[in-house]
């Protein structure tokens, strides 16, 4: 009778360790997690900061794309009033297209490939 209490105690023990083991590993993943999202929405902030100095650069040159300025303030705009994730990720998503439309219009304006401020711009965000 004495065996099988303490081998019940081993199991209980066993038992007891793997759900501490693992409850533990799933705390560090969870804070994993939020530290990573944390780093995203980093360097998103410091990605969608810069969008007013490149409109405000690009805005000399080609005036008359309304349009696209419009979609990436648009996308900047959804970003700072962005309430989950999946908000920030769709803001992101939009200001990314922008981003292609904008860079690609530069091509047509070659004083504005040439500017020095709208290079760094450009190499910031992307």
């Amino acid at each position: 009778m004495l065996w099988v209490i303490i081998i019940l105690a081993v199991i209980a023990a066993g038992i007891g360790i793997a759900a501490i083991s693992t409850y533990n590993g799933l705390v560090g993943k969870r804070n994993k997690v939020a530290n990573s999202w944390s780093q995203i929405d980093i360097q998103l902030k410091r990605r969608f900061d810069l969008i007013p100095n490149l409109i405000e650069t690009v805005k000399g040159y080609a005036a008359h794309e309304q349009q696209t300025f419009e979609t990436v303030v648009n996308a900047r705009n959804s970003y700072m009033n962005a309430s989950s994730h999946r908000d920030v990720m769709k803001a992101n998503t939009e200001l990314s297209k922008g981003l292609d439309r904008l860079l690609v219009l530069s091509e047509s304006y070659p004083e504005l490939k040439a500017n020095t401020n709208f290079q760094e711009l450009q190499k910031e965000l992307t």
